[in-house]
Parts: structure tokens; C-alpha cells; sequence
């Protein structure tokens, strides 16, 4: 189950959300200042963030315009301050919902479902693309295109770029690469894998001569890098 840091510097707001939450199976951590809040949302890497917006040490809005610096983890703001103007700057700060105290423990847990939800649909979303730079390899539509350019490949070659795409700066050995892209029962030799290479980089290497994308490691194998 999802992981979720509650920052609220109320003991009983903090209590009553939080085995309201372990009562649904939710793994959670608490925080009762701004500032162990924000370290517990870098060293712990939570799934969701419940983050009040008057605290001590550090107020939520500052914990969260810091949080976007570097990271897009859920944020729902817990405040008694209902007014419009608040609800504005907290969603313009990062926060990506914002729910006004006294609230029901069924709305909350509703609103972090929905918001755990959309979050998952988009991280879904972003694994199905593969971009690095010039080149852009879509894993639903089975569509390369290079330079905006579309690239016609062989379902053996995309699937080759796909798994060197994935891997992108370590070393893929031969062996590996006929076992996940021709699969177990292939019966052949790995000259294979040597083969399609040498016709992928003619599709997608400026000089497919001297690659520079899909470069081989000598007596190991091939290693996409940017």
C-alpha cells in the first residue's frame, strides 16, 4: 500500500487521520513541524502528502514551494483557513488539492484515492514513453520517431531499442539481449543481436558508422547513452 506523510502540528488531527488511514492499509509517517516534515518527504520518498498549512519551524506553504523544486509527490493541503485567496496561493505554490479543516475523514480519504489514482494513470502514462533527446520511442503505439521524424523499424529492432531505451547507460551483454528481446526459446547465436544493431544504428545514428547512441562496450555489448 501507498505511503503517507501526515505534517500537522494538531495531536489530535495528526492521531485520528492517522489510523484513519492505517485503518485502510496506508503505510504512515508523521511530522508535526515544517521542518522534520520536509526532511521526512526527502529521506523517505512518501506516495502522498497530507501537509497542514500552519506550522511551526516552517509553514506548509514554504515546505511545499520547497518540495517543488525537485519533486512532484502528491501535496493536499490541511488548513482551517478557508478563504478563497488562501485556497489560490496553496494551489499556486505546488499543492495539488486543498481541503478545509473541519473535514470528514470520508472526504479525505476519497480525495487521496482520486489523487493516488490520477498519479498512477499518469506515472502508467510516462512509462508507456521512452525519450531521450532526439529520439522518442512510444511502447503502446509501437511508433519511434527521430527528430520528429518518424523511423520505421522491424518489431525486432524496436523492441532492441526499447530494451536498450529502458537500460539507458549500462552495459546490455549479448546473451541478455537475445534472452529479452528474441526470448528463451530462441535458437540461435548472438550474431543475431549483432546484426539488428548494425541495422538499427543505420536508422537512428547520424554516422552509423561511428555511433554514438548505441555504442559497443568490446566483449560485453551494447550501451544506449544520451
Amino acid at each position: 500500500m501507498p505511503t503517507i506523510l501526515i505534517v500537522e502540528d494538531e495531536d489530535t488531527v495528526r492521531e485520528v487521520v492517522s489510523e484513519g488511514l492505517e485503518s485502510e492499509g496506508y503505510e504512515v509517517l508523521l511530522a508535526d513541524n515544517g521542518l522534520d516534515g520536509l526532511r521526512q518527504a526527502r529521506e523517505e520518498d512518501p506516495d502522498l502528502i497530507l501537509l497542514d498549512l500552519m506550522l511551526p519551524e516552517m509553514d506548509g506553504l514554504s515546505v511545499c514551494r520547497t518540495l517543488r523544486r525537485n519533486s512532484d509527490v502528491p501535496i493536499i493541503m490541511l488548513t482551517a483557513r478557508g478563504a478563497e485567496m488562501d485556497k489560490i496561493v496553496g494551489l499556486e505554490t505546488g499543492a495539488d488539492d486543498y481541503v478545509v479543516k473541519p473535514f470528514s475523514l470520508g472526504e479525505l480519504l476519497a480525495r487521496i484515492r482520486s489523487l493516488l489514482r490520477r498519479t498512477s494513470n499518469n506515472t502508467q502514462q510516462n512509462q508507456m514513453q521512452l525519450t531521450d533527446s532526439n529520439i522518442s520511442l512510444d511502447l503502446s503505439s509501437r511508433r519511434v520517431s527521430k527528430d520528429n521524424e518518424e523511423v520505421h523499424l522491424t518489431q525486432k529492432e524496436f523492441d532492441l531499442l526499447a530494451e536498450l531505451m529502458r537500460n539507458k547507460g549500462a552495459v546490455l551483454s549479448r546473451d541478455l539481449l537475445l534472452e529479452k528481446v528474441w526470448g528463451y526459446n530462441y535458437i540461435g547465436n548472438t550474431h543475431t543481436v549483432d546484426v539488428h544493431i548494425r541495422w538499427l544504428r543505420e536508422k537512428i545514428e547520424l554516422d552509423p558508422s561511428n555511433p554514438v547512441r548505441i555504442v559497443t562496450v568490446r566483449g560485453v555489448g551494447y550501451r544506449f547513452q544520451a
